[in-house]
């Protein structure tokens, strides 16, 4: 006799109500067992696989890629009854869920939590499944290690030894491509098992789709046409509606100094060469950051929060540093938990990972979450400043322009001279509600400080 379950669409977390369907990884028809990863979906702040939280049969799809689920609505049903596992549950946002034990926290987890930061209960799948029940190997593009972001941070489990694969485990043939490709291919009609990938370890990419359709376009335009119309959802629908938000509750200050950096990048140079840092990228970002770090600690209203609900303003006695990054999906902000407490070595490893993990659509809400001062990277476009908006819940955001070689007069009276310096611009947009024009103006010149004689960082 049957035994239907439905797996319904989870708040992944921080109150989202709705996400898109990326990419299934099953069809009706298929056996799944527990922990498999079901589909691929897109919230407004990150793509997450879910796992199943039963093994069965699949009976039903109750909605197709592209589509946008309500949370709590279900997304699939499967047939327990040939032997599935229906293991303990509890309901989360509204669904019927397994939870399975946490791991211990790490050393960077421990940090995380004494910066004020809670773990996430695990969702359903993640962690050992009951014992005796076996594992699907699943694909991948590249060798996933116990310090990768997986969707909610926990470290996979080694899959087991090789052995025969059931037939029904996965098609026979499962097209490799990340999120954004396949938004571009089905936007343009081009099938994409049709393809012959040329990405890096058999993946499709955004140039094997556009030369299929014969178009060198946009992402997003169709052959033939002069205009294309793409709903608003996921990530850009998240950051649209946040940063309006942010300039109509926040009153916006922003200020700008043009900095000499030229002991920072002599100091850059030194530090690079040395032995602990060669595996880490060593960029002028890095002591941006130390110094925005030191600067936050120094006026604490840059680093508050003013929480209108309960009539507050909350000093944040530790940092979550934001790094704006553009990805494929559009702007997101994850955010290195405490910062304050990093080594330089330790910063720079945080923000390497952090990067890394941007790029590849791997950031999790998780690590968007509790961020409170953000820097934007402007300089990498060229760019020498901007009048950034503060992310959200924060009251201060740092704006870093390109680093330039230019005309700088040194000296005062007969020995003032014109010499070429490494030159930047610095801007700072806080929130007048919680900061000063005095307080604002002291945050921005303690960064300019330290950037011009990084030595003030030990005082």
């Amino acid at each position: 006799m049957a035994d239907i379950k439905q797996f319904k669409l989870p708040d992944i977390g921080e109150g989202l109500t709705e996400a898109d369907i990326l990419t299934w990884h099953v069809k009706v028809g298929d056996v799944v067992e527990h922990n498999q990863i079901l589909v691929e979906v897109e919230t407004a702040k990150a793509a997450v696989e879910l796992p199943s939280p039963y093994a069965g049969v699949v009976t039903a799809l109750h909605a197709d890629e592209g589509a946008t689920v309500d949370v709590g609505k279900p997304i699939i049903s499967i047939d327990i009854a040939p032997g599935g596992d229906d293991g303990p549950r509890s309901d989360v946002g509204g669904a019927t869920e397994d939870l399975v034990p946490s791991p211990p926290l790490s050393e960077s987890d421990a940090a995380s939590e004494s910066a004020g930061q809670r773990r996430q209960s695990v969702l359903v799948g993640y962690g050992p499944a009951a014992e005796g029940v076996a594992h699907r190997r699943r694909r991948r593009t590249e060798a996933v290690t116990p310090s990768a972001h997986t969707a909610f941070n926990v470290p996979p489990a080694a899959p087991p030894a090789a052995e025969p694969q059931p037939s029904h485990v996965a098609p026979a043939h499962r097209v490799l491509a990340k999120p954004p490709v396949r938004k571009l291919a089905k936007s343009l009609g081009v099938d994409l098992t049709t393809l012959e990938p040329t990405g890096p370890n058999g993946t499709v990419s955004r140039d094997d789709v556009t030369q299929a359709a014969g178009a060198t376009t946009s992402p997003g335009v169709a052959v033939g046409e002069r205009e294309t119309r793409i709903p608003i959802k996921g990530v850009r629908k998240h950051t649209a509606a946040a940063m309006v938000s942010s300039a109509f509750t926040a009153p916006h200050v922003t200020e700008f100094v043009t900095v000499d950096v030229s002991a920072t990048m002599e100091l850059r140079d030194r530090v690079a060469g040395r032995r602990e840092f060669r595996d880490v990228k060593v960029s002028p970002l890095l002591f941006v950051a130390k110094a925005v770090i030191l600067a936050a600690m120094k006026t604490p209203e840059i680093n508050a929060t003013w929480d209108e609900a309960a009539g507050e303003i909350v000093f944040k006695h530790y940092v979550n540093l934001g790094i704006a990054a553009a990805t494929d999906r559009g702007l997101i902000v994850p955010n290195i938990k405490g910062a304050d407490e990093l080594s330089l070595l330790g910063l720079a490893r945080a923000m390497s990972e952090l990067t890394d993990t941007a790029r590849a659509g791997k950031t999790s809400p998780a690590d968007m979450a509790g961020g409170t001062i953000t820097i934007t990277n402007v300089g990498v476009f060229g760019v020498d400043t901007g009048t950034p908006i503060l992310n959200p819940g924060e009251a201060g955001i740092v704006a870093f322009g390109a680093v330039r070689r230019m005309p700088w007069v040194l000296g005062t009276g007969a020995d003032e001279r014109i010499e070429p310096r490494w030159v930047t611009q610095l801007a700072v947009s806080f929130d007048h509600r919680l900061v000063d024009g005095q307080q604002g103006s002291r945050f921005l010149s303690d960064v300019a400080a330290v950037l011009t004689d990084p030595g003030l960082a030990l005082l």
